[in-house]
Protein backbone atom coordinates (compact mmCIF):
# COMPACT_ATOMS: atom_id res chain seq x y z
CA UNK A 1 0.00 0.00 0.00
CA UNK A 2 1.48 3.55 -0.43
CA UNK A 3 0.54 6.89 1.68
CA UNK A 4 1.32 10.51 0.39
CA UNK A 5 3.60 11.14 2.88
CA UNK A 6 6.30 9.95 5.41
CA UNK A 7 4.82 12.00 8.18
CA UNK A 8 1.75 9.78 7.83
CA UNK A 9 3.17 6.78 7.60
CA UNK A 10 5.62 7.26 10.14
CA UNK A 11 2.95 8.55 12.42
CA UNK A 12 0.98 4.99 11.74
CA UNK A 13 4.17 3.22 13.37
CA UNK A 14 4.57 -0.61 12.78
CA UNK A 15 2.34 -2.30 10.10
CA UNK A 16 0.81 -5.16 10.39
CA UNK A 17 2.45 -8.82 9.19
CA UNK A 18 2.23 -9.04 5.43
CA UNK A 19 1.45 -5.36 4.59
CA UNK A 20 4.21 -3.64 2.74
CA UNK A 21 4.24 0.46 2.45
CA UNK A 22 5.37 3.08 0.35
CA UNK A 23 4.98 6.79 -0.29
CA UNK A 24 2.94 7.90 -3.17
CA UNK A 25 1.68 11.37 -3.80
CA UNK A 26 0.31 10.55 -6.99
CA UNK A 27 1.45 12.73 -8.75
CA UNK A 28 4.93 11.78 -8.82
CA UNK A 29 7.18 8.18 -8.74
CA UNK A 30 6.64 5.73 -5.36
CA UNK A 31 9.13 5.26 -3.22
CA UNK A 32 9.65 2.14 -1.73
CA UNK A 33 7.33 0.20 -3.59
CA UNK A 34 6.29 -0.29 -7.41
CA UNK A 35 3.45 1.11 -9.00
CA UNK A 36 1.76 -2.54 -10.14
CA UNK A 37 2.67 -4.17 -6.41
CA UNK A 38 -0.03 -1.04 -5.05
CA UNK A 39 -3.09 -2.69 -3.55
CA UNK A 40 -3.99 0.55 -1.52
CA UNK A 41 -3.73 4.05 -1.55
CA UNK A 42 -4.21 6.71 0.45
CA UNK A 43 -5.23 10.06 -1.07
CA UNK A 44 -2.90 12.96 -0.12
CA UNK A 45 -5.19 15.94 1.91
CA UNK A 46 -6.97 18.19 0.30
CA UNK A 47 -5.76 16.95 -2.92
CA UNK A 48 -7.11 18.16 -6.12
CA UNK A 49 -8.56 16.08 -9.10
CA UNK A 50 -6.15 17.34 -11.56
CA UNK A 51 -2.92 16.07 -8.73
CA UNK A 52 -5.28 12.73 -8.47
CA UNK A 53 -5.42 11.79 -12.07
CA UNK A 54 -2.30 9.68 -11.86
CA UNK A 55 -4.03 7.13 -9.31
CA UNK A 56 -4.70 4.98 -12.88
CA UNK A 57 -1.07 4.08 -13.00
CA UNK A 58 -1.77 1.75 -10.42
CA UNK A 59 -2.59 -0.81 -12.77
CA UNK A 60 -3.56 -3.78 -9.48
CA UNK A 61 -5.29 -0.84 -7.31
CA UNK A 62 -8.04 -2.51 -5.37
CA UNK A 63 -9.02 0.17 -2.78
CA UNK A 64 -8.52 4.12 -2.40
CA UNK A 65 -9.08 5.86 1.36
CA UNK A 66 -9.76 9.31 1.14
CA UNK A 67 -8.21 11.74 3.89
CA UNK A 68 -11.88 13.82 3.62
CA UNK A 69 -15.22 12.71 4.21
CA UNK A 70 -16.52 13.97 1.23
CA UNK A 71 -15.60 12.06 -1.96
CA UNK A 72 -17.30 13.72 -4.69
CA UNK A 73 -15.14 12.87 -8.21
CA UNK A 74 -12.98 10.10 -6.70
CA UNK A 75 -15.76 7.55 -8.31
CA UNK A 76 -14.92 8.38 -11.71
CA UNK A 77 -11.46 9.38 -11.33
CA UNK A 78 -10.49 5.67 -9.67
CA UNK A 79 -13.11 3.60 -12.12
CA UNK A 80 -15.51 1.05 -11.53
CA UNK A 81 -13.53 -1.31 -10.48
CA UNK A 82 -11.30 0.54 -7.51
CA UNK A 83 -13.13 0.50 -3.84
CA UNK A 84 -13.47 4.05 -1.82
CA UNK A 85 -13.47 4.49 1.80
CA UNK A 86 -13.60 8.04 3.22
CA UNK A 87 -12.45 9.94 6.70
CA UNK A 88 -15.92 10.09 7.80
CA UNK A 89 -15.66 10.98 11.82
CA UNK A 90 -12.41 12.09 11.37
CA UNK A 91 -13.30 15.84 10.57
CA UNK A 92 -16.49 15.87 12.28
CA UNK A 93 -15.43 17.77 15.64
CA UNK A 94 -13.28 20.16 13.68
CA UNK A 95 -16.08 21.02 10.85
CA UNK A 96 -18.46 21.55 13.48
CA UNK A 97 -16.83 23.88 15.98
CA UNK A 98 -16.08 25.82 12.44
CA UNK A 99 -19.15 26.23 11.27
CA UNK A 100 -20.55 27.45 14.44
CA UNK A 101 -17.49 29.50 15.09
CA UNK A 102 -18.24 31.13 11.54
CA UNK A 103 -21.88 31.69 12.97
CA UNK A 104 -21.05 33.06 15.42
CA UNK A 105 -18.07 35.48 13.90
CA UNK A 106 -20.96 36.75 10.93
CA UNK A 107 -23.58 37.54 13.58
CA UNK A 108 -21.32 39.59 16.06
CA UNK A 109 -19.49 41.69 13.40
CA UNK A 110 -16.10 40.04 13.92
CA UNK A 111 -14.98 40.68 10.44
CA UNK A 112 -15.89 44.34 10.66
CA UNK A 113 -14.56 44.65 13.74
CA UNK A 114 -10.87 43.19 12.51
CA UNK A 115 -11.71 45.57 9.32
CA UNK A 116 -11.77 48.23 11.77
CA UNK A 117 -9.27 46.82 14.18
CA UNK A 118 -6.64 47.69 11.16
CA UNK A 119 -7.97 51.49 10.76
CA UNK A 120 -7.62 51.99 14.42
CA UNK A 121 -11.39 53.02 14.43
CA UNK A 122 -13.51 52.45 17.75
CA UNK A 123 -16.90 51.20 16.20
CA UNK A 124 -19.25 50.09 18.72
CA UNK A 125 -22.53 48.28 17.13
CA UNK A 126 -25.55 46.21 18.03
CA UNK A 127 -25.33 42.72 16.56
CA UNK A 128 -28.21 39.89 15.79
CA UNK A 129 -26.13 37.22 18.16
CA UNK A 130 -26.56 33.61 17.85
CA UNK A 131 -29.30 33.03 20.65
CA UNK A 132 -32.60 32.86 19.88
CA UNK A 133 -31.46 32.78 16.18
CA UNK A 134 -33.47 30.56 13.95
CA UNK A 135 -30.96 28.13 12.98
CA UNK A 136 -31.46 25.43 9.96
CA UNK A 137 -28.64 22.81 9.52
CA UNK A 138 -28.87 21.06 6.11
CA UNK A 139 -27.24 17.64 6.69
CA UNK A 140 -27.85 15.15 9.22
CA UNK A 141 -24.67 13.01 8.91
CA UNK A 142 -22.20 12.74 11.62
CA UNK A 143 -21.02 16.50 10.94
CA UNK A 144 -24.02 17.59 11.19
CA UNK A 145 -25.32 15.73 14.25
CA UNK A 146 -21.61 17.55 15.76
CA UNK A 147 -22.97 20.80 14.61
CA UNK A 148 -26.30 20.33 16.09
CA UNK A 149 -24.39 19.01 19.74
CA UNK A 150 -22.75 22.02 19.77
CA UNK A 151 -25.48 24.56 18.73
CA UNK A 152 -27.86 23.20 21.84
CA UNK A 153 -26.24 25.24 24.46
CA UNK A 154 -26.40 28.60 22.52
CA UNK A 155 -30.06 28.62 22.87
CA UNK A 156 -31.36 28.70 19.43
CA UNK A 157 -34.51 27.76 17.41
CA UNK A 158 -33.24 25.00 15.54
CA UNK A 159 -34.34 22.74 12.06
CA UNK A 160 -32.60 20.19 10.55
CA UNK A 161 -32.92 18.70 6.75
CA UNK A 162 -32.39 15.75 5.67
CA UNK A 163 -33.21 13.60 2.07
CA UNK A 164 -36.14 12.62 3.93
CA UNK A 165 -38.66 13.66 6.44
CA UNK A 166 -38.66 11.73 9.65
CA UNK A 167 -37.93 11.69 13.10
CA UNK A 168 -34.95 10.49 14.74
CA UNK A 169 -33.43 10.50 18.20
CA UNK A 170 -33.39 14.10 18.45
CA UNK A 171 -36.76 14.78 17.11
CA UNK A 172 -37.96 16.19 13.50
CA UNK A 173 -35.80 16.12 10.29
CA UNK A 174 -37.62 18.19 7.21
CA UNK A 175 -36.80 17.19 4.03
CA UNK A 176 -34.52 19.04 1.79
CA UNK A 177 -36.90 18.97 -0.82
CA UNK A 178 -39.14 21.34 1.52
CA UNK A 179 -36.07 23.84 2.24
CA UNK A 180 -37.46 26.65 0.07
CA UNK A 181 -41.19 26.39 1.99
CA UNK A 182 -39.29 27.12 5.09
CA UNK A 183 -36.67 29.72 3.76
CA UNK A 184 -38.69 32.75 4.98
CA UNK A 185 -38.09 30.98 8.67
CA UNK A 186 -33.97 30.43 8.66
CA UNK A 187 -32.15 33.21 10.02
CA UNK A 188 -29.03 30.99 9.76
CA UNK A 189 -28.52 28.53 7.37
CA UNK A 190 -25.31 25.80 7.91
CA UNK A 191 -25.04 23.44 5.11
CA UNK A 192 -22.86 20.53 5.43
CA UNK A 193 -24.42 17.93 2.46
CA UNK A 194 -22.30 16.31 -0.06
CA UNK A 195 -22.22 17.56 -3.31
CA UNK A 196 -23.77 15.13 -5.51
CA UNK A 197 -26.21 16.16 -8.72
CA UNK A 198 -29.33 16.32 -5.83
CA UNK A 199 -27.32 19.00 -3.91
CA UNK A 200 -25.67 21.15 -6.91
CA UNK A 201 -27.18 24.42 -6.57
CA UNK A 202 -29.24 23.47 -4.01
CA UNK A 203 -28.85 27.12 -2.57
CA UNK A 204 -29.75 28.77 -6.04
CA UNK A 205 -31.12 32.39 -6.26
CA UNK A 206 -34.75 31.42 -5.64
CA UNK A 207 -33.88 29.98 -2.42
CA UNK A 208 -31.55 32.76 -1.40
CA UNK A 209 -34.41 35.22 -2.41
CA UNK A 210 -37.09 33.53 0.13
CA UNK A 211 -34.36 33.77 3.21
CA UNK A 212 -34.74 36.51 5.47
CA UNK A 213 -32.91 39.66 5.44
CA UNK A 214 -29.86 39.66 7.42
CA UNK A 215 -29.78 36.03 7.24
CA UNK A 216 -26.52 34.35 7.05
CA UNK A 217 -25.09 31.72 4.96
CA UNK A 218 -22.73 29.42 6.25
CA UNK A 219 -21.55 26.44 3.63
CA UNK A 220 -18.47 23.98 5.32
CA UNK A 221 -20.00 21.64 3.19
CA UNK A 222 -18.41 21.82 -0.83
CA UNK A 223 -18.94 25.17 -2.65
CA UNK A 224 -20.97 23.79 -5.67
CA UNK A 225 -23.70 23.29 -3.09
CA UNK A 226 -24.16 27.29 -3.41
CA UNK A 227 -24.75 28.67 -6.27
CA UNK A 228 -21.90 31.67 -6.42
CA UNK A 229 -22.91 33.61 -9.45
CA UNK A 230 -26.46 33.95 -7.07
CA UNK A 231 -24.75 34.28 -3.74
CA UNK A 232 -22.81 36.95 -5.16
CA UNK A 233 -25.61 39.03 -6.66
CA UNK A 234 -27.76 38.62 -2.94
CA UNK A 235 -25.15 39.96 -1.10
CA UNK A 236 -23.74 42.53 -3.35
CA UNK A 237 -26.91 43.98 -2.33
CA UNK A 238 -26.21 44.16 1.50
CA UNK A 239 -29.46 42.01 2.52
CA UNK A 240 -27.71 38.91 3.38
CA UNK A 241 -24.31 37.63 4.82
CA UNK A 242 -22.41 34.66 4.41
CA UNK A 243 -19.38 33.19 6.29
CA UNK A 244 -18.22 30.41 4.68
CA UNK A 245 -15.25 27.76 4.51
CA UNK A 246 -15.91 26.45 0.90
CA UNK A 247 -16.13 28.14 -2.65
CA UNK A 248 -17.21 27.88 -6.27
CA UNK A 249 -14.17 27.78 -7.59
CA UNK A 250 -11.47 26.85 -5.01
CA UNK A 251 -9.15 28.54 -4.87
CA UNK A 252 -10.85 31.95 -5.42
CA UNK A 253 -9.29 33.70 -7.83
CA UNK A 254 -7.92 36.99 -6.18
CA UNK A 255 -10.24 39.19 -8.60
CA UNK A 256 -13.47 37.48 -7.59
CA UNK A 257 -16.27 40.22 -6.23
CA UNK A 258 -16.67 38.28 -3.00
CA UNK A 259 -12.92 39.03 -1.83
CA UNK A 260 -14.43 42.72 -1.72
CA UNK A 261 -17.93 42.01 -0.11
CA UNK A 262 -17.83 43.34 3.77
CA UNK A 263 -20.91 40.97 4.56
CA UNK A 264 -18.74 38.05 3.26
CA UNK A 265 -16.59 36.04 5.86
CA UNK A 266 -14.20 34.17 3.41
CA UNK A 267 -12.02 31.28 5.36
CA UNK A 268 -9.61 28.67 2.46
CA UNK A 269 -11.62 25.56 2.91
CA UNK A 270 -9.97 24.79 6.50
CA UNK A 271 -12.79 22.88 8.32
CA UNK A 272 -10.94 19.87 9.09
CA UNK A 273 -7.43 21.13 9.37
CA UNK A 274 -6.84 21.01 13.14
CA UNK A 275 -3.96 19.54 15.24
CA UNK A 276 -6.67 16.92 15.56
CA UNK A 277 -6.53 16.11 12.49
CA UNK A 278 -3.01 13.41 12.22
CA UNK A 279 -4.03 11.66 15.30
CA UNK A 280 -7.51 11.07 14.46
CA UNK A 281 -6.56 9.97 10.78
CA UNK A 282 -4.13 7.85 11.99
CA UNK A 283 -5.94 6.55 14.60
CA UNK A 284 -8.44 5.48 11.79
CA UNK A 285 -5.74 4.18 9.25
CA UNK A 286 -4.38 1.73 11.80
CA UNK A 287 -7.80 0.41 12.34
CA UNK A 288 -8.65 -0.16 8.31
CA UNK A 289 -4.54 -1.36 8.56
CA UNK A 290 -5.91 -4.34 10.83
CA UNK A 291 -8.71 -5.18 8.47
CA UNK A 292 -6.74 -5.25 4.84
CA UNK A 293 -4.30 -7.19 6.68
CA UNK A 294 -7.46 -9.69 7.78
CA UNK A 295 -9.02 -9.58 4.67
CA UNK A 296 -12.18 -7.66 6.36
CA UNK A 297 -14.00 -5.47 5.00
CA UNK A 298 -12.59 -1.53 5.84
CA UNK A 299 -14.56 1.71 7.74
CA UNK A 300 -16.72 4.15 5.69
CA UNK A 301 -16.81 2.16 2.38
CA UNK A 302 -18.98 4.19 0.53
CA UNK A 303 -18.09 1.98 -2.60
CA UNK A 304 -17.58 -1.50 -3.59
CA UNK A 305 -15.71 -2.58 -6.67
CA UNK A 306 -18.95 -3.38 -9.27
Amino acid sequence: MSFPNTELLDAVGPLPAGIKAGIWDIAGEPIGVELDEIDVAVFPYMANMSMLKGIGRAGNLQLVQTQTTGFDGVHELVGPDVAVATAAGVHAAATAELAVGLALASLRGIGESVRDQTEGRWNPRRWPGLADRRVAIVGVGGIGEEIRKRLVPFEVEMSRFGTRARTDAHGEVLAIDDLLEHAKDIEVLILIVPHNPGTHHLVDAELLAALPDDAVIVNVARGPVVDTDALVAELSTGRLRCASDVFDPEPLPGDHPIWSLPNALIVPHNGGNTEAFLPRMTALLKRQLVAWANGTEPENLVRKPE
